[in-house]
């Protein structure tokens, strides 16, 4: 499959309470690597196997939760079209310059009809520090930490997850790999799982009163075994867990959720199925999502949809 246009996510930038803490979090417990601390207070990591110069930033603020998703884009060309593409359908972009982000270029900002900010970019510097290309060994730096592949996704809440829905698929290319609808009489989605790689999913909406709302950022991690150890690591150093391990039913991926310390939570995520332009969708009933969510299980907890940042 040709992956052209939007190509996979590549950042998204958090905001924090507590720095010190937040980086004792997200290198020493998860196991991100420290790329730099600028000037502006941000911080930036990315994963050991990452080629981009980081995937995750952090910025002190008085409340948690989520500024601004990334997504990297085919190139340059395919950028300015995309802006056009926006701009034709209603949606309004601002330009963020080059070195708004050390080692970024060019950005297109949109506001999503759910309240999440959104960028898309073409050109990131490649880490120093990233993975080898000749002869290549498995890792540069030993992996620590739950050892984390990639930032993989983000699940977000909002009202009109409809609307921002068609900009994502209409405009951007991306595919809804599986939904869950609502028992009424019009079948209102209530979540949805929408794709634009071969993924089950690359970012994911419910329905929510309250717009720009963050439920998660997910980091992939190799396999069952790495979930076990996450889990092995979060009761080591008392990391707060919401749920896991155990199995999503949508996108059928192994997982364990937990919160960082200023209350965002993250996910450490692994498998899940391949989802290419003809795969059927999937479909769930609003009777189903505690099996949907936790297949194990087959229910809710009491935290999953009602906290979030």
């Amino acid at each position: 499959m040709a992956i052209t246009g939007v190509l996979r996510p590549g950042f998204v930038q958090l905001r924090v309470l507590d720095m010190g803490e937040a980086i004792n979090h997200y290198s020493r417990i998860l196991g991100l690597d420290l790329v730099s601390q600028e000037d502006d207070g941000r911080v930036y990591f990315k994963a050991g196997p990452e080629f981009d110069r980081h995937s995750l930033v952090l910025r002190e603020a008085d409340q948690p939760g989520m500024d601004v998703m990334g997504f990297k884009v085919a190139d340059a060309t395919t950028l300015q079209e995309l802006n056009q593409k926006l701009r034709a359908y209603g949606v309004p972009t601002t330009d963020v310059p080059a070195g708004e982000q050390p080692g970024v270029g060019p950005r297109v900002r949109f506001k999503a009809p759910t309240g999440h900010m959104f960028d898309l970019y073409a050109d990131m510097e490649i880490s120093l520090k990233g993975p080898e290309t000749d002869n290549p060994n498995l890792w540069v730096m030993e992996p620590h930490g739950v050892k984390p592949i990639r930032f993989d996704h983000c699940l977000l809440y909002g009202a009109d997850i409809d609307a921002t829905e068609k900009i994502f698929t209409d405009v951007l290319g991306f595919r809804r790999a599986e939904y869950v609808h609502a028992n009424d009489e019009v079948k209102t989605t209530i979540a949805l799982f929408l794709t634009c790689s071969t993924k089950a999913h690359d970012i994911a909406f419910v329905r929510n009163e309250e717009d720009g709302k963050f439920h998660h950022a997910s980091f992939r991690v190799e396999d069952w075994n790495a979930i076990g150890n996450a889990a092995d690591r979060f009761a080591r150093y008392d990391v707060s867990v919401d749920i896991g391990p155990t199995r999503h039913g949508i996108t059928q991926g192994k997982t364990i959720y937990f919160w960082d310390p200023s209350g965002n939570r993250n996910e450490v995520f692994a498998g899940g199925y391949d989802c290419y332009p003809d795969t059927p969708v999937r479909r769930w009933t609003e009777d189903q999502t505690g099996k949907g969510i936790f297949y194990y299980e087959k229910e809710l907890n009491d935290t999953f949809l009602s906290v979030y940042t």
